[in-house]
């Protein structure tokens, strides 16, 4: 069994497969972490994401179930901040609403910061490759090594994968940096690491396993020229 902890799902435009990973995320909930809740961000969205994360938390047995609405849409990085904000356990991961990383490898990243060892600790693909199944295409996956070694240089971050979308939070010591947070975008995550490690909060980067699914909402070109602005301006910040 876990701790009690929130999962927070940022969702635009899910309808086509926010409905089933709630009926998994609750399922395994339900039998290692009955007191835990699950914040969906609905950020925007223009199909029926909404309707879909309504449904599904209505069959969520004991699992405390909350959807959250942004309108319009702020970004996958205000989304994330505004569920782990709201979140009322101590600890809370975000995880992308396809389940890239599947639910089960939780007790990776919730069990080191309930042992006390650290106090974020986030998924990695770049660790142990071993453990991804479905890759992504090449051109992706090469852009993604070369964004994450311009992270590594224009801020000096030790860590490999800065954009898997599997990461948990000891929310009573990460929540200044969670308020002080300023990137939207996809970006996010590298600032939240980045603020973290300049005021010496443990962390540590944890192989997962991971899988590529159809129907990304990052747009190759655009938001990762749009994610390396966002690194640039925060290293400007200092």
């Amino acid at each position: 069994m876990l701790p009690p902890f929130t999962i927070v799902i940022p969702a635009f435009n899910e309808a086509g497969r926010i409905g089933g990973s709630l009926r998994v995320m609750l399922e395994y909930l339900g039998r290692v972490s009955p007191e835990s809740e699950v914040i969906v961000v609905n950020d925007g969205s223009t199909d029926a994401t909404s309707e879909i994360v309504r449904e599904g938390f209505s069959t969520g047995g004991p699992i405390t179930t909350r959807l959250i609405e942004h309108y319009p849409n702020r970004g996958k990085g205000a989304a994330v901040r505004a569920g782990l904000l709201a979140a009322t356990q101590p600890i809370g991961l975000f995880s992308d609403a396809d389940l890239s990383t599947p639910i089960d490898d939780a007790p990776k990243l919730i069990e080191p910061i309930t042992a006390g060892e650290v106090d974020i600790a986030f998924g990695s693909r770049a660790l142990d490759r071993r453990l991804i199944g479905h890759r992504q295409p090449w051109r992706r996956e090469q852009g993604g090594r070369v964004f994450n070694l311009i992270v590594r240089v224009a801020t000096g971050l030790p860590f490999w994968d800065t954009q898997c979308g599997f990461k948990a939070f000891r929310l009573d010591i990460c929540r200044p940096i969670l308020e002080q947070a300023k990137t939207e975008g996809f970006g996010f995550d590298v600032e939240l690491l980045y603020l973290a490690w300049r005021t010496k909060i443990r962390m540590r980067e944890i192989p997962v396993r991971w899988n590529h699914y159809e129907g990304s909402k990052v747009d190759f070109f655009h938001d990762s020229l749009r994610m390396l602005g966002e690194v640039i301006a925060l290293r400007s910040r200092g």
